[in-house]
């Protein structure tokens, strides 16, 4: 049985794919395709019967996290590479998340390693045929080292198999140059390591859209940029939230006190919608919606195919009356909050009082939550009361999903707490 596509490669990643070494340390910026790549390099492997035996344990700091990363861009490679035929190679399954070769019996699973619990899942692994030979860490900054030290520890034993080893691979954000990983697989050369390094320039699928808006951060968030554009060491200072954490909850409505929409309008930029419940005054983010380039009458058919409430208040950037009446023709039940002068300041002021949390389908927010920053004075090299304006566009929705609670005596029109 062989592939019904083949499957597309950037050639900076070829010395990656190819080397037998127990570790790859994969940096970049974002956008630079690592990720995608290593899906699409294991799932060519875990497909091959010269690599039987072989199963791959994925690792996020949060279970959950991993079906929308691992978990999805490895279904995204077995769709690539085996197009319409890929149910017949693979089974996929969501629940539990595991994925397995029909032609090789390899297997992959998802684990965490977010508290005592998650490591003693991990210590016991077991597979029905072969053993556990690679391990994927995506986003691996958000382990500790003791972590990586207890998923190390599984991968020993004889391996039957001539062609299997043994290899652990790391893709992250550089995010801080005093970061364990860079110490440990960075800053000296070993026949064990292969450090890699790649940037979003460096991967010819990139699409123009994103080009461009990295382009635009270079010039306002230099200090992001060097991180998330070059992937270089650095240090993301001045973080704007720190009260969040990222797990799975229920998202019903019965759940909340109230919930609502909060919207910020784009097409260059992000369009941003997501809903938001509110629990005992901690914020909860459910669901969003977040695309680039689509016009309103295009994004409010998704909002209908995703079945967006028309219940739930939504509350909108003011800026954009048009469009607020365009969700209004639609029967959502939009409109405008009113600005005032610090209003932006002021709303962070008030959620940074509330615990958020996000539900991990949230990727895009959750992006956006973990580098939005202060602006910095070039000069002094103080951090400013002005937040960087780039990749803050479900931080606007969420914004604007606050402003009901924070200014009850507006008494907005459209207000329909408690109703749906």
């Amino acid at each position: 049985m062989s592939a019904a596509v083949k499957v597309q490669f950037n050639n900076h990643f070829r010395k990656v794919n190819r080397t037998k070494r127990r570790y790859r340390a994969l940096r970049g910026s974002a956008g630079s395709g690592k990720s995608v790549n290593i899906a699409q390099d294991y799932i060519l492997k875990l497909g091959d019967p010269k690599y039987a035996g072989a199963n791959l344990l994925c690792v996020r700091k949060v279970n959950e996290t991993n079906r929308n990363s691992t978990y999805a861009e490895l279904v995204g490679a077995i769709n690539r590479i085996y197009g319409a035929r890929a149910e017949e190679y693979w089974e996929v399954l969501r629940s539990p998340l595991s994925i397995r070769s029909r032609v090789t019996g390899n297997e992959v699973i998802f684990r965490g390693m977010n508290d005592v619990r998650d490591r003693e899942k991990v210590k016991s692994i077991n597979f029905a045929h072969g053993k556990l030979v690679w391990i994927w860490v995506e986003e691996a900054t958000e382990l500790q080292e003791s972590d990586v030290d207890i998923l190390d520890d599984r991968l020993r034993g004889i391996l039957l198999n001539p062609n299997l080893y043994y290899q652990m691979t790391f893709t992250f954000n550089p995010v801080s140059a005093q970061h364990w990983i860079k110490r440990k697989y960075f800053d000296y050369e070993s026949p064990d390591v292969l450090a890699h390094h790649s940037t979003y320039r460096q991967n010819r699928f990139i699409d123009p859209a994103y080009y461009r808006r990295m382009e635009r951060r270079r010039l306002e968030d230099p200090d992001g940029y060097a991180v998330y554009g070059e992937g270089e060491w650095g240090e993301l200072g001045g973080l704007i939230f720190k009260n969040f954490v990222i797990h799975d909850f229920d998202i019903s409505f019965q759940m909340f006190d109230t919930m609502h929409i909060g919207q910020d309008f784009g097409f260059n930029h992000a369009n941003a919608i997501l809903t938001v419940g509110v629990k005992d005054g901690e914020f909860f983010i459910c669901d969003e919606i977040y695309v680039h380039e689509m016009d309103t009458g295009q994004i409010i058919e998704m909002a209908d195919r995703k079945e967006l409430s028309k219940y739930l208040s939504m509350y909108c950037d003011s800026a954009e009356p048009d469009r607020i009446q365009m969700w209004q023709n639609a029967g959502y039940n939009a409109t405008a909050v009113v600005k005032e002068p610090g209003s932006v300041q002021a709303q962070i002021d008030y959620l940074k009082q509330r615990k958020i949390h996000i539900h991990p389908d949230c990727v895009n927010t959750i992006k956006e939550i973990q580098q939005w920053s202060w602006k910095k004075d070039k000069k002094t090299g103080l951090y400013l009361d002005e937040p960087v304006n780039f990749m803050d566009d479900a931080m606007a929705a969420l914004r604007y999903a606050a402003e009901p609670l924070r200014r009850p005596e507006m008494q907005y029109s459209n207000q329909r707490f408690g109703s749906w």
